[in-house]
């Protein structure tokens, strides 16, 4: 399987814009630039882009370490947190902070806790993200 996404960039680094597109067609034409990444203007950008990645492979491979304890969720509820520093070898992801909350009638928090474990661990963009930058998670079980 193979997913694509492409950007277009026009201009210098502070001056410039750029659009960004996914193969899906969810994202068209959506603006970028050194403004939407590090001041206040709207748009999008690459960190935006990877936490909604994570957040959203996160919950997914929570539900399926859920099922593999026979437990279904009624709702999972995650926020991924993508902290970007200036370091001397230039602007580095360093950390991204999973935070979750699940509604998993018959769930004990054990059980939710071990989940959770095994899906930040197992999340393809986890494994993708982990050799870069640490990873950490809050989970409650609701």
């Amino acid at each position: 399987m193979k997913r694509s996404a492409s950007a277009v960039w026009a201009g210098g680094l502070k001056d410039g814009k750029g659009m960004i597109s996914t193969e899906s067609g969810v994202l068209v034409n959506v603006k970028y630039g050194f403004t939407t990444r590090f001041g206040e203007e709207k748009g999008t950008n690459p960190e935006e882009l990877i936490a909604a990645a994570h957040a959203s492979c996160f919950s997914m491979a929570l539900s399926g370490k859920l099922a593999e304890a026979q437990l279904t969720a009624d709702a999972i509820s995650t926020q991924a947190i993508v902290t970007l520093e200036k370091l001397e070898a230039g602007f580095t992801v360093t950390e991204i902070h999973l935070i979750t909350t699940a509604k998993v009638p018959g769930a004990t928090p054990e059980a939710f806790a071990a989940a959770a474990e095994k899906a930040k661990a197992g999340c393809p963009i986890s494994r993708l993200l982990a050799a870069a930058a640490k990873i950490t998670l809050t989970a409650t079980l609701s």
